[in-house]
């Protein structure tokens, strides 16, 4: 059996891992158009920063490592550019001889990322205009953080775009967030989404709201960046407004409208022993019942091993996501899971909401810190739908219990059943989350409630 992995990263090297574990003397090719392997791409704005050293620090496995521990065959530098599933041939170029490559398959797992959109906007070829998705990436920024940048201008206020305007303050630098819709990180609900924006202004970014890019001057490197409502001066500009996945060399598959390619629980595609995985594959929401994509470190990781399982023939399954995820923004943590109330709205759902502002410890207790708290539910059922927390310490605690809790489909009520830990410099009597669940929760009465029990 001959196993091929196109993609180097996160889910197609856990897939790798999961056949080498499982199956003896595998026969495994993997084909990454980069030339490192195995690295984390959430840590590259703490790189920037430099809270994290250097950019090798967030590789967790060389290229050698693999081919000389594992047995894999980890090429580098090998774009593919068609996949033949009549004949189960993947064609390509090497990238740095441009010779042809053909390699054969039994199995075929497609775990190539997605790549940063890039808007064809005037200027754009301009030095001094970057993404931020690879180790490349972040040593070119910080290349260019050598000359003399004074003012960063960052196209997008999603994830990316919040951590990197940090980072660029950590290094004194000014910046500005240029986001076309009216608020900052659209997963999250608007008044929640005011926090951020009262947090990046306490930290002296500016953020213009509903201002769209149309291009970029300068003579051969950016000097301004060219909005709807005015023109910026910018020394250095990172464009980081969302990724597209890369499926555009296999077009028998079904896919998303995003060119995510569709998957079953078991990451197979619509194409026989075509699996796929990651940030280029489809995510199950377990919550919307239907596919998703939402692209993230953890989701790539867990549908990896799930592939490499399903390749060698376990019926393992992938659960699904709730969209959990957690970012630190200066001194305020952002956590989201499960459904957001615009999502509720799209999807029909009757729901009802509350936000609630705690503390990450007893309110009694010296330097406690607010944690503003808004759960949603269902209005019939009063199960949980989704909640949001934003403060300081404790968020990470609480978003994953609540993770915990949509993925067991509780309602309020067992919210206030959880036997939480206590004790006055950890937590309150009553969690914040069950101190909303309290509040709310609707008693039903027996239909005989005179009666004994």
């Amino acid at each position: 059996m001959k196993y091929v992995i196109i993609g180097g990263d996160a889910a197609g090297m856990s897939a790798a891992m999961e056949i080498v574990r499982n199956e003896d003397n595998p026969e495994i090719t993997v084909l990454e158009a980069g030339h490192i392997y195995s690295y984390g791409q959430c840590g590259l704005p703490y790189v920037i920063s430099g809270e994290i050293e250097k950019s090798s620090d967030v590789i967790a496995r060389s290229v050698e490592e693999f081919r000389s521990k594992y047995g894999i065959d980890a090429r580098t530098g090998h774009e593919v550019r068609e996949v033949n599933s009549e004949k189960k041939i993947v064609r390509g170029r090497i990238l740095h001889s441009l010779e042809d490559f053909e390699v054969s398959y039994d199995k075929l797992l497609i775990a190539t990322g997605a790549a940063p959109i890039w808007p064809d906007w005037e200027g754009i070829s301009l030095k001094g205009i970057y993404p931020l998705k690879t180790i490349p990436d972040t040593e070119r920024i910080l290349t260019a953080l050598q000359k003399d940048v004074k003012r960063v201008a960052i196209i997008g206020g999603g994830y990316i775009g919040l951590e990197l305007a940090e980072s660029f303050r950590e290094l004194d630098k000014e910046v500005r967030i240029f986001q076309r819709g009216p608020q900052l990180a659209n997963i999250f609900d608007f008044e929640m989404a005011e926090l951020i924006l009262r947090e990046a202004e306490r930290k002296n970014v500016r953020v213009h709201l509903e201002e769209e890019v149309l291009k970029f001057s300068g003579e051969d490197a950016v000097e301004k960046v060219h909005t709807s409502k005015g023109e910026y001066e910018a020394d250095l500009v990172i464009v980081a407004i969302g990724v597209s996945p890369s499926t555009q060399f296999i077009t028998n598959a079904e896919k998303l409208k995003n060119r995510a390619l569709l998957v079953n629980e078991r990451m197979e595609t619509t194409v026989q022993d075509i699996y796929a995985a990651g940030d280029c594959a489809s995510h199950y929401h377990m919550l919307k019942e239907q596919p998703d994509y939402v692209p993230l470190g953890t989701t790539a990781n867990k549908q990896g091993r799930i592939a490499g399982l399903s390749m060698i023939g376990f019926n393992n399954e992938f659960k699904g996501i709730l969209g959990t995820s957690i970012i630190k923004f200066f001194d305020l943590t952002l956590g989201k899971t499960g459904l957001s109330e615009k999502e509720a709205t799209k999807l029909g759902i009757s729901y009802e909401t509350n936000t609630r502002i705690g503390h990450d410890v007893a309110g009694y207790y010296p330097g406690k810190e607010e944690l503003h708290t808004k759960l949603i539910w269902e209005k019939e059922t009063q199960c949980l739908l989704g909640a949001q927390i934003m403060g300081g310490a404790g968020v990470d605690k609480r978003i994953d219990v609540l993770t915990v809790a949509l993925t067991q489909k509780m309602c309020l009520g067992e919210l206030l059943d959880l036997d939480l830990s206590y004790a006055p410099p950890y937590n309150g009597v009553w969690d914040p989350i069950q101190q909303i669940a309290k509040r709310n929760w609707k008693l039903v009465k027996r239909e005989h409630d005179h009666e004994p029990y």
